[in-house]
């Protein structure tokens, strides 16, 4: 499966952005869909996921919850991430990511190319 993410860009704080992540190469319902992120000169971190087919299940990073939400349109083969109440520090490339396992932790198999968000305060 390929991943193309977009979205991304300069956003003021208190707003708000959202990322998408569209594959291609099969249906992105047969597989754990999540978004991690890496800030400048920081390791990347896991940010937020969501199960298999009907996305029942989502996990979030302590950092992000109750700003951040994920969710999947699997007719699109297309998957979100809505980020409101931006910070400086969400400021980091993001990726999307797409892995075989059921676990929301796992490691994940497939991987997109950033897109960077930009917080300023």
């Amino acid at each position: 499966v390929q991943l193309q993410a977009s979205g991304g860009g300069l956003v003021q704080a208190g707003g708000s952005l959202r990322l998408s992540c569209a594959a291609s190469g099969r249906s992105s319902a047969a597989y754990l869909m999540g978004w991690f992120r890496q800030p400048p000169g920081k390791e990347r971190e896991r940010t937020a996921a969501i199960s298999r087919n009907d996305g029942y299940s989502t996990y979030y990073a302590d950092s992000v919850k109750g700003r951040f939400t994920i969710s999947r349109d699997n007719a699109k083969n297309t998957v979100y991430l809505q980020m409101n109440s931006l910070k400086p520090e969400d400021t980091a490339v993001y990726y999307c990511a797409a892995g075989t396992a059921y676990s929301l932790t796992s490691e994940y198999n497939y991987w997109g190319q950033g897109t960077q968000v930009t917080v300023s305060s």
